[in-house]
This record gives C-alpha cells, structure tokens and sequence, in this order.
C-alpha cells in the first residue's frame, strides 16, 4: 500500500466496475450459450436471449473499460514504468493468441503428416477414411483463387498501417489518417471475400461436395483455423477503426501512441497466421482435390 504523498511510478487505479461487471457478463453468455445450442432450465435448444443479454453485458464492459484506460492515458497517468507494463501485457495477449492457433496447426500437420499411420488400423473404416490426404470425397479449396486474393489483401493492409505507424511517429496526422482509413477499408475487404468464399463453400456450388460439412477433422481444422482467423480479422478492423476516430479527434503524439502501436502489432500477427494458413492448410496440404 503506498502511503499518502509518497511518488512512485505506479498508477493506482481508482475502484471500477468493470470487473464485476465482466464476470457477471461472462458467466450469463456461457450459460446462454449452452442453453441456445442444448437447452437448459427447461427452455428449449435455440433459445438465444440470455447469451444475447451476456454478449451485451461483455460488450458494454469492453468498451466502458477502454474507454477508462484512455482517459487514464490522456490524464498522464501512464508513466514509463507503466506503458513499459502495458507492453509486456500485449506480447503476453498475443503469445496466447499464437499458441491457439498453433494447436489446430497441429492437429492439421498430424493428419497430414502421418495420416498414413492409421492405414494400418484393423479396423476397415479408419483405413479408408485415411488412405488419402484430404480424405475422399472432399474437394479442396483452389488456393489460387480468392485464398490469393485474400493474402495480397493482407499483405497490402500490413504495408499501409506500417506507413500509418511511421507518419504518426513524424507527426504527419494526415499521412496517418489516410494510411489507417487504406487499412481499415483493406480489412473489410478480406472480410467480405472470406465471407463470400464461406457462402459458396456451404452452398455447396463448388469448392465442397455434400461430405464437406461431415468432413470429421479435416472440417474441422479447416473450419476453425480459418474461421477463427477471419474473426480475429474483424477484431482487428474494430481495432484499427476505433484507433482511426481517436486520431481523427486529436488523440495520440509521436511520443505517446501505445493504443495504436498494439493495434498494429494485432493486425501484424494477423497478417503472419494468415500466411502460414495459405502456405500449409491451402497450399502444401490442400490436396489437388478428389
């Protein structure tokens, strides 16, 4: 406890209500999501209104939190000590978020790798199931198409909030602007083309034949791998967008941008997992299609 008068380089935060308020979100959008997929308290499998009402609460707490840490930042309360804290935490973020994908990497290499292995199974099923890598009746994803698209889209907004980063460390706020509006607009791009490919992908016009969505784990690492990229995509627009109204409104200095700089090192990792999901999930274990 730091004692009255006493300067330290530490902010002490003043009480909040965020962290109650986070939890009480949390706990209702789990179990509103158990009660929305299977039903619980006797209502009936799709009811979605208290996962509705969790989602709501999370989200009120994510933006009533931010907002709280930008005041703090505007006030001058983030010393050195402490933006050098807010760092360490965003690294951290983000080595959690390369470990979760780094599991359905791996899931992936495994049945690409060593589907072979299970060929030698005595059960008759399993070895069919595994003879070939994707397993039959699966038509594979032409990665030449809009997955190309879709890389050269990111590749480009990793180009463009690179330029934003550097004019903003100059001081050119317009420079800034222009370059970070380029990103944003980039990102809903990718978005909607991922969206677009899903769209025929389930419709089954090409791509996928009618086993697609039984795939077993080949769907699934498909699926999950990138789809859950695509939403970390969408975060990091929400991201950048937000980071976009506080420059267009006066916020950040050359000096002071820590809000921005996470934003950009997010969009950064986002860039990099979608190139190793292009090169190996589309690429070199997408199969010629069967």
């Amino acid at each position: 406890m730091a004692q009255a008068g006493v300067k330290h380089d530490y902010h002490l935060v003043n009480p909040s209500p965020w962290p109650l308020v986070a939890s009480v979100g949390a706990t209702v959008m789990a179990v509103g999501l158990v009660m929305w997929l299977k039903g619980l308290f006797g209502m009936p499998a799709g009811t979605w209104w208290l996962f509705a009402a969790g989602l709501t609460l999370v989200l009120i707490t994510m933006a009533g939190w931010w907002i709280d840490v930008t005041k703090e930042a505007n006030a001058g309360d983030h010393t050195p000590v402490v933006a050098l804290g807010l760092r360490y935490g965003m690294i951290l973020f983000i080595a959690s978020e390369v470990m979760f994908f780094v599991a359905w990497f791996w899931i992936f290499f495994e049945m690409a790798l060593f589907h072979e292995a299970r060929t030698l199974s005595s059960i008759e099923e399993v070895r069919q199931a595994w003879a070939t890598w994707p397993p039959a009746g699966i038509e594979t994803v032409p990665a030449w198409n809009l997955p190309l698209v879709n890389t050269l889209t990111l590749l480009l907004s990793g180009t463009t909030v690179t330029w934003a980063h550097h004019a903003l460390q100059q001081g050119d706020r317009k420079g800034a602007q222009f370059a970070l509006i380029l990103t944003v607009i980039l990102g809903v791009i990718f978005s909607a083309i991922q969206a677009y490919e899903y769209h025929h992908i389930l419709s089954h016009e090409y791509f996928y034949n009618d086993a697609a969505i039984s795939s077993g784990l080949y769907g699934s690492s498909f699926f999950m791998a990138t789809g859950f990229h695509g939403f970390h995509v969408l975060v990091g627009t929400i991201f950048l967008l937000i980071c976009l109204i506080r420059l267009m409104r006066g916020g950040f200095t050359p000096q002071k941008h820590f809000g921005f700089e996470a934003a950009a090192w997010y969009w950064h990792f986002v860039d990099v997992v979608w190139l190793f999901l292009f090169a190996f999930i589309y690429v070199v274990f997408g199969g010629a299609g069967h």
